[in-house]
């Protein structure tokens, strides 16, 4: 198995980054190349790609937020103010290479940028059956307080949860 080698991701990734999106999701979870283009604008932005023979074959949107605060499906990575939380909004790996350690890889280089920022914690929203998947990295459910995140939260569906980890 090769060592993957994650790397920052960058505006002409996008057409590999869809191609990734519509492998791996329904229609209602494919975010549009526009969305994706104003998240690398953000400043809060440490989202990374796997290239492979010149083809974007996983990538980890991710950026740095608050405890608790849910991305909207379609939405924005909306920067804040002392952000204590690494939100990792999606991760996708083509069918064809699930299993070769890309996940793995993405996941340790974006822990290891939230060390060096010094974030306490990691949050996602699991969707798609993949709580269990989350669970194994150290994640658990985080009940959400606060009403408009929960409405956050049903965007993504019926089996939506939070997740956090403490880093």
């Amino acid at each position: 198995m090769p060592a993957w080698h994650p790397r920052t991701l960058n505006p002409a990734d996008l057409p590999g980054l869809m191609a990734v999106q519509h492998a791996c999701y329904g229609d209602e979870f494919v975010e549009s190349a526009a969305v994706f283009a104003r998240r690398i604008d953000s400043p809060a932005d440490c989202s990374l790609v796997i290239e492979h023979g010149g083809r974007i074959r996983a990538y980890l949107a991710a950026y740095r937020s608050r405890l608790a605060k849910v991305t909207p499906l379609h939405g924005d990575f909306e920067a804040v103010t002392h952000p204590d939380t690494l939100y990792l909004h999606d991760m996708a790996v083509l069918p064809g290479h699930v299993g070769e350690g890309m996940a793995h890889a993405l996941l340790g280089s974006v822990r290891r940028m939230a060390r060096d920022a010094r974030l306490p914690y990691s949050g996602l929203v699991s969707v798609q059956g993949s709580r269990a998947y989350w669970e194994r990295q150290g994640y658990a459910v985080h009940a959400l307080a606060d009403e408009a995140q929960r409405e956050r939260l049903a965007g993504y569906g019926g089996d939506a949860v939070y997740m956090l980890a403490r880093l």
